[in-house]
């Protein structure tokens, strides 16, 4: 079962989320990327890359797969048709995914305001999406102990 690999590999993600928020701690929300030490840009830019795997993990791998154990039929099912269904399960809300989504997506403006409030935004979606993988988890707890009683 590919599950519990895809949770581990959530884990390793949030926590290296965890630790760039925790070097950024001082500095939130953002005022001035200039004035950020190397480190704290460092940390930055982990956890922009470590988002983009975690949002990547849970929509190419982890949502389908958690919908083939809870016994949907997810074969020949498009990417939306399998959002609609996680957004069934109360997961995340198919705004909420396509504003992560679209997240990723932008490059960040030369004005430098504008770039400052895309990173706070960043920040605080990152929160988000951990929160929709914590869900995710504790829906496949709730399966497999069903599973374990049903036997």
């Amino acid at each position: 079962m590919r599950l519990p690999k895809y949770f581990s590999e959530i884990d390793a993600h949030i926590a290296l989320i965890d630790e760039a928020l925790e070097v950024l701690q001082e500095k939130l929300p953002i005022s001035d990327y200039k004035n950020l030490s190397s480190l704290e840009k460092f940390a930055l830019n982990t956890l922009i890359f470590r988002f983009s795997k975690l949002q990547d993990l849970l929509g190419s791998k982890v949502f389908r797969s958690y919908l083939e154990y809870s016994g949907f039929e997810t074969s020949e099912k498009s990417f939306f048709e399998l959002l609609k269904e996680i957004e069934k399960e109360g997961i995340v809300d198919i705004d909420t995914w396509d504003e992560l989504r679209n997240q990723i997506a932008h490059e960040y403006p030369e004005e430098e305001d504008e770039a400052i409030e895309k990173i706070n935004l960043f920040i605080e979606r990152s929160q988000v999406l951990i929160k929709i993988a914590q869900k995710l988890r504790e829906r496949y707890l709730a399966v497999e102990r069903a599973r374990k009683e049903d036997h």
